[in-house]
């Protein structure tokens, strides 16, 4: 199932984002719930959650009916968090 929402997140959704220097990832697939982090541009708009609403929701959900919701992922990534610690330790 995993795959199937990151092709559809590929193939349909990043284009879209693109036009904003953005795009999505799929972080997590539990209970038929796909959760999502936007990336790039996108990952800071203020707007991110209506994105989420009004164009990956339906896009997913259109094309893979057993995703029952999408939910915008804004937990901290391990990178962020990984690039933090080294910039503290002024590594």
């Amino acid at each position: 199932m995993e795959d199937r929402i990151k092709e559809v997140l590929k193939e349909k959704v990043d284009p879209l984002l693109a036009n904003h220097f953005g795009g999505v990832i799929l972080t997590a697939f539990e209970g038929g719930i796909a959760y999502v982090r936007l990336t790039g541009s996108c990952s800071t708009c203020p707007s991110a959650q209506y994105t989420i609403e009004d164009v990956v929701k339906g896009i997913v959900m259109d094309e893979i009916p057993e995703v029952t919701d999408v939910v915008l992922d804004t937990s901290v990534s391990q990178d962020l968090l990984d690039m933090a610690k080294k910039l503290l330790k002024r590594d």
